[in-house]
């Protein structure tokens, strides 16, 4: 659901109960539109994270670090100046709007102890983190608006802060159910019309209350009263979160949260649970943006090297026409007695090649019949040396379609950031992609490998499988590939790869011992689910020694070669 004015109020009261009466210790701000504040209360240490992004705006606690910039920038500079050593003396809301007002006592360079004000508005597009003093002027805030900007308000330093204008109603201010009745009866739905008069209530919500209570969308005293008792119960009672429909919702039936393997009563699960959903909902938007824009330039790479093989093959065909111009000079050679000239665009010779039937020469009569025949000898020898090159260029051009086939194989197969960071590492390395990499550079959310300079191999880490009493290794792209053939595969160990299919190298560490044809079928199972064949059934898997297994120098990531190999033919299976 919308973080709404039910979950805001439900965060705000744990937040009461953890962090009142808690001093500011530090301050950061990882990016635009986030602050975290770092307190410190009743020998505890709590992070308090304020986000007014567009989709994900919230406050609640959190436990994830975040990486920060080297210069903070101007805004947290200044809540460091006014706000660090500061007591948060109470938290608030106003009704169910969703604006929390943090309420700090700090001193001032007198050092008297004043109150300032930290608001955070969770508005979608129009949130906002704004701070006051002691009398609700605007020190500062995150995002500077105005009338300019099609502002109702104006929200920029010495001016005074303004609450919006709400148009819907406060359900706080509801009496009882009659009173709710009367300003709900005449309504098109539920679903709609309850989130549409009251603020702080999504739709969502309303649709969660339904599902559970199995009340339809009909307007009716009896689902209203069933509506209303909910609602109540959740401002008044203890509440919790759920999962709901790819969503979370609040609910009045306990749940059993467990958070960072710990069931401490005492943890605050409301905040614990809004971090982690949040936090996995952020890291897969990251995942998949990072993933789209990697395959984005390999996607225009592809293109642009298919174009050039097509270009190939119709030069290709042209060179088929070499052996025609080689008859061609041949036979006017032979005729040239008949012509000292010639009087028209072509000439009808015997060709002794095809049991002398008369074959038909193009010719030019502007120039003498040996020139003519030059020019085809010239021809033959022009598409002779292009046809060798051509082939080449073809068996090339051929191989890096390959390789990047080989990449797209690996992004459709990433699961995490880190995978996709170790394939974008390995086509910044590469000249195929050179002439778009800068643009790449600007475009895509690079993540910074935290252990960036280890080893190689403690930075690629493939996946690992107990077999019995073995340990088999399964590469996740080219460089995990190449770490698992080139620095992990011994001599008797043995090696995997599906049979001309693309696909992920095995490693079977069998500490010189010989593994049982059952355990070479178990790891043929799990490098034919970890290849382009993963729906199919009956791949061919070849697998042999580790000494036989070899990689050609400048050969691109992922690219050996290996002789005296068995293959056998597997279903994929894990």
């Amino acid at each position: 659901m919308a973080f709404d004015g039910l979950v805001t109020k439900s965060i705000v009261n744990e937040l009461n109960q953890f962090i009142v009466g808690g001093k500011i210790n530090k301050i950061f701000e990882p990016n635009k539109n986030e602050i975290i504040l770092g307190i410190y209360n009743s020998g505890k240490n709590y992070a308090l994270n304020c986000t007014i992004s567009v989709d994900n705006y919230r406050i609640n606690l959190t436990t994830k670090s975040k990486p920060n910039p080297l210069n903070a920038p101007n805004f947290c500079m200044l809540l460091r100046k006014h706000l660090i050593g500061g007591r948060i003396k109470k938290i608030s809301m106003h009704g169910l709007e969703r604006i929390v007002i943090l309420e700090l006592e700090c001193y001032n360079e007198l050092n008297d102890l004043i109150v300032k004000k930290l608001v955070i508005e969770l508005m979608g597009k129009h949130s906002n983190i704004i701070l006051l003093n002691d009398k609700n002027i605007i020190i500062d805030s995150l995002r500077h608006l105005d009338s300019y900007n099609n502002s109702t308000r104006d929200i920029l330093p010495a001016h005074p802060y303004e609450l919006p204008e709400i148009s819907k109603l406060d359900f706080l201010a509801v009496k009882d159910f009659e009173e709710f009745y009367l300003q709900c009866k005449d309504l098109p739905d539920l679903e709609n019309g309850i989130s549409n008069t009251y603020n702080g209530i999504s739709r969502l919500f309303i649709q969660s209350i339904m599902a559970e209570k199995n009340i339809d969308n009909t307007v009716n005293k009896e689902n209203l009263k069933i509506l209303y008792d909910y609602l109540s119960s959740c401002i008044h009672d203890i509440v919790y979160l759920k999962s709901y429909n790819k969503d979370y919702t609040l609910t009045t039936i306990p749940q059993e949260y467990e958070f960072n393997n710990s069931k401490d009563s005492t943890l605050p699960y409301l905040n614990f649970y809004l971090d982690d959903f949040y936090t996995m909902k952020e890291q897969n938007a990251d995942f998949t943006n990072y993933r789209n824009s990697v395959l984005k330039l390999v996607d225009g790479t592809l293109k642009k090297i298919t174009k050039k093989l097509k270009n190939i093959n119709i030069k290709l065909k042209e060179c088929e026409d070499k052996d025609k111009f080689q008859l061609y000079g041949e036979l006017i050679t032979a005729n040239m007695y008949q012509y000292k000239e010639f009087k028209s665009d072509s000439i009808e010779v015997s060709n002794y090649y095809d049991n002398n039937n008369i074959i038909k020469i193009p010719v030019n009569k502007n120039l003498s019949p040996s020139v003519n025949a030059k020019n085809y000898y010239k021809k033959y020898n022009k598409l002779k040396n292009a046809l060798e090159i051509v082939n080449k260029q073809k068996a090339e051009t051929i191989e890096e379609l390959d390789y990047i086939e080989s990449i797209i194989y690996s992004l459709e197969n990433a699961r995490t950031l880190v995978d996709i960071e170790e394939i974008y590492s390995e086509i910044k390395e590469n000249d195929l992609f050179f002439s778009k990499k800068n643009k790449l550079n600007q475009n895509v959310k690079s993540t910074k490998l935290k252990n960036k300079n280890k080893k190689l191999d403690k930075e690629y880490i493939p996946i690992e499988y107990k077999i019995e009493d073995y340990t088999f290794l399964v590469g996740k792209n080219n460089k995990q590939n190449d770490y698992l053939s080139t620095k992990v595969l011994k001599t008797n160990d043995m090696w995997f790869h599906t049979k001309d299919i693309h696909g992920s190298h095995g490693v079977l560490l069998t500490n010189g011992t010989t593994p049982s044809i059952d355990i070479i079928i178990r790891c043929a199972q799990i490098v034919a689910y970890y290849s382009k064949a993963r729906l199919s059934s009956n791949v061919p898997v070849d697998y042999t020694l580790g000494k036989y297994v070899k990689k050609p120098s400048n050969s691109k990531p992922g690219f050996v070669i290996y002789t005296n190999n068995s293959t056998v033919n597997v279903n994929p299976k894990l």
